[in-house]
């Protein structure tokens, strides 16, 4: 628990399930049988204002204050924890308020009291949601869920921005039942897990930002965490990761948004690899693990004429200024790329696709494996065993670096890179003084090593596509540069392997 809200009178929980959609698939939705039968409330204007002081403390800590206008009352919300992906549980402090404008006695008490005492500062309306809100109750298995439908726009002095979601409530019952239900909906309909609170879209309005790439963010993990919780953590952040640049890369195509999706893939299969000992009773795991690998198998293709036509060729133009074969290879490589980019957008679009992401949320929420003992062994203990079979793997992948042949290697960078995500992933269990300071080292040489065996491998990848593309060759095995990283990263590996592990 933060220590925001160690602070605060415990809240009631707010479990809701929010998927993206667009406006006419809100019509379609209304009209799905499911939705059928109910007695469903009319449609209701929601106006709701989104406030925080001038440099955004309750932001930063994670909170969201609102007053949202329903009829002639309103209605004061605290809620904790703005970021998520699919499932959002939150602890929410609501209650009636006399006007419009924030009221102090109403935040008494909650995780928001102390950050504004603290910040010492006059609160400014952000932002404003405007939304058309229909309320659908539905049984789905033992389940009451209360579905909404929500249309409208979110308002700033930076402008304005339309959206649509759909909020799958749990009213009583089982969380599973929320990703049942949204499995049949998106059989009719496009739905996408939802990795964006409206408190967010409004916050990236004012910022001026649009759907943009996002990097890994470190994992919090709670003092007490079992193996079963850090999983759950682990895997949501990638699904978030995933999530968030998969918006940014339909909306731009941008290559570094594809990128961030592949790594968010990578290491989401190796957090199924990390944690197979305490995976291993479900057999969806497995299953989960290559149903993904095999969909996104188009995504390292794209991701590689990126690489290709980014920095491969713009290096050999400078080597070779007066190569006209490699004008001719730009050419082709380019509409391979477009080629590429063809396939991931069809499958980013793919009905397919869609609910391999909703099903695993569900699976990672409320799967068979968080019932099984192992689920329940301790966090750290767990960790450690992980990290010294990944650090082993890699002594031994790695041994006689320098004379391993290019798929030998391949196996090393693989052993590296599941190290280094592993060390991320658990790193939060290990917070003490001399425990970061080992774990800045252990980064630092791991760091170094992969950036040697990624340049390598970068290297195999040119030779390869240059010579499925018809061009001259690049430089290779025997040549020096090559016998230079090869060098450089048998040194980072005995330097690695001679940091103390900060998980010991």
């Amino acid at each position: 628990m933060s220590e925001t809200d160690s602070h605060a009178v415990a809240a009631p929980r707010e479990i809701e399930l929010k998927l993206d959609c667009a406006g006419p698939d809100l019509t379609a939705l209304a009209a799905h049988p499911r939705l059928q039968g109910a007695e469903s409330s009319k449609p209701e204007l929601l106006v709701t204002s989104y406030y925080d002081t001038p440099n955004q403390d309750l932001r930063a800590a994670g909170l969201t204050l609102r007053v949202r206008a329903q009829g002639d009352r309103h209605i004061q919300t605290v809620k904790a924890g703005s970021g998520g992906v699919g499932l959002f549980d939150r602890a929410e402090w609501e209650i009636e308020i006399a006007g419009e404008s924030p009221d102090p006695a109403a935040w008494a008490e909650t995780a928001a009291e102390k950050v504004l005492r603290k910040a010492d500062a006059p609160l400014e309306k952000l932002f404003s949601t405007v939304i058309t809100r229909r309320v659908i109750p539905v049984e789905q298995g033992a389940s009451r869920i209360l579905v909404t439908l929500d249309e409208g726009r979110v308002e700033s002095q930076a402008g304005d921005a339309p959206f649509c979601e759909l909020e799958l409530e749990l009213a009583a019952g089982e969380p599973a039942d929320l990703f049942a239900l949204a499995q049949a909906l998106a059989e009719t309909v496009p739905l996408r897990l939802s990795a964006t609170a409206k408190s967010a879209r409004g916050y990236a309005l004012v910022d001026g930002t649009g759907p943009s790439v996002v990097k890994a963010e470190p994992i919090e993990l709670p003092e007490d965490a079992s193996a079963g919780d850090v999983f759950r953590l682990v895997a949501l952040a990638c699904l978030r990761h995933l999530r968030l640049n998969e918006t940014a890369f339909l909306a731009s195509h941008a290559p570094e948004a594809l990128h961030q999706m592949r790594v968010s893939l990578r290491r989401l299969r190796s957090a199924l690899s990390l944690f197979a000992p305490m995976l291993e009773a479900d057999p969806r795991a497995v299953s989960f693990g290559d149903e993904i690998k095999r969909v996104t198998e188009p995504f390292g293709h794209a991701r590689n004429l990126d690489v290709f036509l980014g920095h491969t060729l713009p290096n050999l133009a400078k080597e070779r200024p007066d190569d006209g074969d490699l004008t001719a290879v730009r050419e082709l490589a380019e509409a391979e790329r477009t080629d590429a980019y063809d396939a991931v957008l069809a499958i980013l679009e793919s009905p397919q696709w869609r609910g391999l992401i909703i099903d695993f949320a569900g699976w990672v929420e409320a799967g068979a494996w968080a019932a099984q003992d192992a689920a329940a062994e301790d966090g750290p203990a767990f960790a450690a065993q992980v990290l010294d079979h990944a650090r082993e793997r890699l002594k031994k992948r790695g041994r006689g670096l320098k004379k391993l042949d290019p798929h030998t290697r391949h196996r090393a960078r693989i052993a590296a890179k599941k190290l280094r995500y592993g060390a991320e992933f658990f790193a939060e269990l290990y917070t003490k003084k001399k425990a970061r300071r080992r774990q800045d080292k252990f980064g630092a040489a791991l760091s170094d090593l992969q950036d040697h065996l990624g340049t390598l491998n970068d290297l195999e990848t040119a030779r390869s596509m240059m010579e499925s593309l018809g061009g001259p060759p690049v430089p290779g095995p025997d040549d020096e540069s090559t016998r230079d990283l090869l060098t450089a990263a048998a040194e980072a590996r005995a330097e690695l392997l001679d940091v103390k592990p900060f998980w010991r």
